[in-house]
């Protein structure tokens, strides 16, 4: 088991390194790798030599990490290729098929000679002294110096671009890997389809996004039934008993709806067009694969980017939390044996998180000790369903609502470390506790770059940089298993 393992590993790692890095390093990917690999192998090693049964000691775990991450930087930056014109062309494009996939590129009439003096018009020195201007096929991209904040060079530019050029383009201001913000002008797709259609694009679907709802409430009825022990031959016998399975149901569907209309109604507290959230009915594992908006224009700022991307996780959460607490009170306490588990509702250790450790004492009481574990009531299940999903979307990587987040805050260039070392973190966490494995996997074919907003540059308020450092606690104390100390003085 621990040969595939690690082959395994290896194999998810040296896909990830190559690519992600890879074009923009000269080191060798190999060795990018090994030193990745290192603190896996030095466990692996530990495991062969006295058995999974004694566990390593942690200095064994964190000392290498710490190392090999430190190495690993400094191997990237030794070998980092010099910025080029193409490192820093923008990803407004990109940006555009996002919001809209299914779309056709729409063709813009180009800026012409005779226009370029109108376009450096909209330059002021004394905003932004316009140094440079390149001509691509789908983009203009006018480079220079910043003379002024960020946010009022990017209103009156974008004041200026559409006094002159009315609705033809889309004003982008993004930070290129050399440091220096640079503005783009890239077709306003939207606007040319609403004019050739004569009226704006219907979004909203509300019967799709109704009969969604009740093929989940379906679905995840069933599993709730099968949680709550319910067998198929008692259903086709008494089909009344189906009806055991609704709180299950109703509680995480509770828990993704509102986690979804805090993203939808942020979107359109800023203007953003967004779609009704659809639900994902299954029939199997969970009964549903969750719930998701699509915003189908672009977002204003990294102020707009951060408020809508927390809106749902802060949403789901506080839903999670009254839903969970109630839940484990009328649980039973049964004892701790070799089946108990993360992802066991049967008996479940609430020690694998911090958090849940923490609420299963307040909501038990003393009834918790260390040698119990948790049968969770159908309410339970859901409201600690609740709680992984409010953790796999905190996770800092690429367009998950972390990712949003940690861009929102630091910017792009910090987002995409921050997300690396986010994944190589998690990874080394499904060492201990295996059930992370197959998250980490997923989060290593997640691009780490996110789509940028209209003004990518100007920074948040300090206000939402703690707001933002308390969800990434948030993070850490859901996934990250309660320490000894703590358990001895929880008495659990």
């Amino acid at each position: 088991m621990t040969f595939w393992f690690l082959l395994l590993l290896g194999l998810a790692t040296y896909l990830m390194v190559q690519r992600s890095v890879a074009n923009i390093t000269r080191t060798p990917v190999w060795l990018l790798w090994l030193v990745l690999m290192t603190p896996a192998l030095l466990l692996s090693g530990w495991t062969l030599m006295y058995g999974a049964k004694q566990p390593p000691p942690p200095s064994l775990i964190v000392w290498p990490s710490i190392f090999c991450l430190l190495l690993y930087w400094l191997l990237f930056q030794l070998g980092r290729r010099a910025p080029r014109d193409t490192q820093t062309e923008p990803q407004a494009p990109e940006s555009q098929s996002a919001i809209n996939p299914t779309a056709e590129p729409v063709l813009v009439r180009p800026i012409e000679p005779t226009e370029e003096t109108q376009l450096r018009n909209c330059f002021p020195w004394s905003v932004y002294y316009i140094q440079n201007i390149e001509y691509r096929p789908q983009a203009v991209i006018c480079r220079g110096q910043l003379r002024t904040t960020p946010s009022r060079a990017y209103q009156q530019i974008k004041a200026n671009v559409e006094k002159e050029f009315g609705d033809r383009f889309l004003v982008i201001f993004q930070e290129g890997l050399n440091g220096k913000p640079f503005f783009v002008l890239v077709p306003n797709t939207q606007a040319v389809r609403e004019a050739n259609a004569g009226k704006p694009e219907k979004l909203t679907r509300p019967g799709l996004a109704l009969l969604l709802v009740l093929a989940t409430l379906v679905t995840t009825t069933l599993v709730g039934a099968r949680t709550a022990g319910i067998e198929i031959t008692q259903l086709q016998s008494d089909p009344t008993v189906l009806l055991q399975g609704l709180p299950y149901a109703v509680g995480l569907m509770t828990i993704l709806g509102i986690h979804e209309l805090g993203h939808y109604l942020t979107a359109r507290f800023y203007k953003i067009r967004s779609t009704l959230p659809y639900f994902i009915p299954m029939p199997f594992f969970l009964g549903t694969f969750g719930a998701f908006i699509q915003m189908r224009s672009p977002v204003p700022n990294r102020k707009a980017l951060f408020d809508v991307s927390i809106a749902g996780p802060i949403a789901g959460f506080i839903t999670t939390l009254p839903l969970l607490i109630w839940g484990l009170a009328n649980s039973d306490v049964v004892p701790l044996t070799e089946k108990t588990g993360l992802l066991n509702p049967d008996a479940l250790n609430p020690k694998y998180s911090i958090l849940l450790a923490l609420l299963s004492k307040l909501a038990l009481g003393s009834e918790l000790t260390a040698r119990s574990a948790i049968d969770l009531h159908p309410v339970a299940v859901a409201g600690f369903l609740g709680l992984i999903v409010t953790a796999l979307n905190l996770m800092p990587v690429g367009q998950l609502d972390g990712g949003h987040i940690v861009h929102a805050m630091f910017g792009q260039r910090t987002a995409i470390a921050i997300g690396q070392i986010s994944r190589l973190l998690l990874l080394l966490l499904s060492l201990v506790q295996p059930e992370f494995f197959v998250w980490a996997i997923i989060l290593l074919f997640i691009p780490l770059i996110d789509e940028p907003a209209l003004n990518d540059v100007t920074e948040l308020n300090n206000g939402r940089d703690i707001l933002g450092l308390i969800a990434m606690a948030l993070l850490v104390m859901i996934v990250l298993p309660l320490p000894q100390a703590i358990a001895r003085l929880l008495q659990i």
